[in-house]
């Protein structure tokens, strides 16, 4: 999966996220992975504070009803 492919899936992931109130603020392309010859991109969630966390898991919770 190139670059291109990697930035669209974080921002599909920061729409549906913000869809559900849920706001990651360091979500990004972890840019060590992305580098090199043969990238192996990965997705970095990154941090968030307890009440960010606590929403994501309502918000799981939810999704599996």
């Amino acid at each position: 999966m190139g670059m291109v492919s990697v930035e669209h899936v974080v921002s599909q992931l920061r729409d549906e996220l913000g869809r559900v109130g849920v706001t990651l603020p360091s979500l990004r392309v972890d840019p060590v992975t992305a580098a090199g010859e043969v990238p192996h991109p990965l997705v970095d969630l990154g941090r968030c504070n307890v009440d960010t966390a606590l929403r994501l898991v309502a918000v799981l919770h939810e999704a599996r009803r």
